[in-house]
């Protein structure tokens, strides 16, 4: 069904909701009572729900009737808004848009993203800060920027978070490691090894892996290094320190390289996190340009991300 007609499908359910009758509801669309009355007892075949009781001097909604109400007016808004949006983008998009980031992240995937998509809309600029924290916990900066992205649990239930990519996380180390210490077969034999862990701010699940149904810790006993940075505990793990629980997202090119070795990978990937990548912005109804670059940003990153897709490619060869 293209947009217009679900548009005056909805409209003229809800004239007749307001107005009680298919004759009143008529008269404020170029039909008949009775295509009115057609009309109506189309949708009800469509959804194969009775939306209206009928009687010779009414028209009532039943409960079924009420409850769709509620999702055709904000589906109407929706359209509404879309086709709003649809033609303020119609000219060039122009303005600015600023950004807040984490470092790693920043640098690896999101300024190659932003750079794709200002050669794509040349009437847009981007003002991209990297933060140095792993994590952007409270989204402090939103307010001086228009979005912040955000990599872990969401905490602030007032911001609005667009889902930008899922997070995976595999433990890791060096050939040269594994060579000098030997390989752990199973989660529970790390704490026989070396490990590269955070010293705060440590995400919630690493070293959480699933043993006889429950989701237990499992990590190193001896911590070589610690760090607040994503990227201090991948340089020690390639530097044959120890064990590491990273990402996907940053240490995907050095697996597919053979820097790096996944561990407990004979199955694939393991599973996404609960939490993932989001996007952070203080309104519900952000700008159209915003809106253009988080839209950009789902397709580059999601539904699976590149580097996931590289590494299953990766891992099935092996």
């Amino acid at each position: 069904m293209n947009p217009d007609s679900l548009t005056d499908q909805l409209s003229l359910f809800l004239d007749v909701l307001e107005t009680g009758s298919f004759s009143a509801a008529a008269r404020r669309h170029p039909l008949t009572p009775s295509a009115v009355a057609r009309r109506i007892d189309g949708l009800e075949r469509s959804l194969g729900s009775s939306l209206f009781s009928r009687s010779t001097h009414a028209v009532r909604a039943t409960s079924a009737g009420l409850a769709f109400a509620e999702r055709a007016r904000r589906i109407l808004a929706e359209l509404h808004l879309a086709r709003a949006e649809a033609v303020s983008l119609s000219s060039a998009p122009e303005g600015l848009i600023r950004i807040d980031a984490p470092a790693p992240f920043g640098r690896r995937h999101l300024a190659p993203a932003i750079a794709e998509f200002l050669v794509a809309y040349p009437g847009l600029d981007v003002q991209l800060r990297l933060i140095d924290s792993f994590v952007d916990l409270q989204g402090t900066h939103l307010g001086e920027v228009d979005l912040v992205l955000r990599i872990g649990p969401l905490a602030d239930t007032r911001l609005v978070a667009t889902a930008l990519s899922p997070m995976v996380r595999v433990v890791c180390a060096s050939p040269e490691y594994l060579a000098r210490r030997g390989l752990p077969r199973s989660p529970c034999e790390l704490e026989e090894h070396d490990g590269l862990d955070w010293d705060s701010l440590a995400p919630p699940y690493a070293w959480r892996f699933e043993q006889d149904g429950k989701l237990q810790l499992c990590r190193p006993k001896r911590l070589r290094m610690t760090a607040n940075n994503a990227e201090a505990l991948l340089f020690s793990a390639l530097a044959g320190l120890g064990i590491a629980h990273l990402p996907t997202w940053l240490i995907s090119d050095y697996l597919l390289r053979g820097e790096l070795l996944p561990l407990f990978c004979e199955n694939g990937l393991p599973a996404p996190e609960p939490s993932g990548i989001y996007a952070l912005r203080l309104e519900r109804e952000t700008d159209s340009r915003s809106r253009l670059l988080l839209e950009f940003l789902k397709a580059r990153f999601g539904p699976v991300a590149p580097w996931d897709l590289a590494l299953q490619s990766g891992l099935q060869r092996h």
